[in-house]
């Protein structure tokens, strides 16, 4: 793995620096022999415990309407442009595990359409592989 940094004093101002930096990165992976890809490049990391990119399972903490200690929920994760975060959250106990679960995985999957134009998809598989896969392992 290569990192550089690029600093906007070093180079006058951010918008320099970014194409400094891009600069060496296409010199880089020249060098390297790697092709260059504009390509959204989507992996499920090894902590993931839903198989699906953007959902986890949590306990919320802040008791809603009252409940001491929180509740369970599969939490939606997302981001609309660079910077940005957004989130939402389907509760357990309102849709139960099965359908909650399946609630969050459609909202993610919309979610990519909007930003994507196509659902991702990670490894290869299919989100629809994907779902199967991590109902299987429960």
């Amino acid at each position: 793995m290569h990192s550089k940094f690029f600093s906007d004093a070093r180079f006058g101002d951010k918008d320099q620096g970014l194409q400094e930096a891009i600069k060496y990165r296409n010199e880089l992976e020249t060098k390297l022999g790697k092709p260059r890809s504009e390509r959204t490049v989507v992996q499920v990391s090894p902590r993931n415990r839903s198989g699906v990119i953007g959902v986890r399972r949590r306990r919320k903490s802040s008791g809603r309407k009252g409940r001491p200690g929180g509740y369970e929920v599969y939490e939606v994760t997302w981001s609309p442009g660079p910077g940005k975060m957004k989130r939402t959250s389907v509760s357990i106990e309102k849709y139960g595990e099965e359908e909650a679960f399946r609630r969050a995985c459609e909202i993610r999957r919309q979610k990519e359409e909007e930003i994507y134009g196509k659902p991702m998809q990670a490894n290869g598989a299919e989100p629809q592989e994907q779902e199967e896969a991590v109902q299987s392992s429960e």
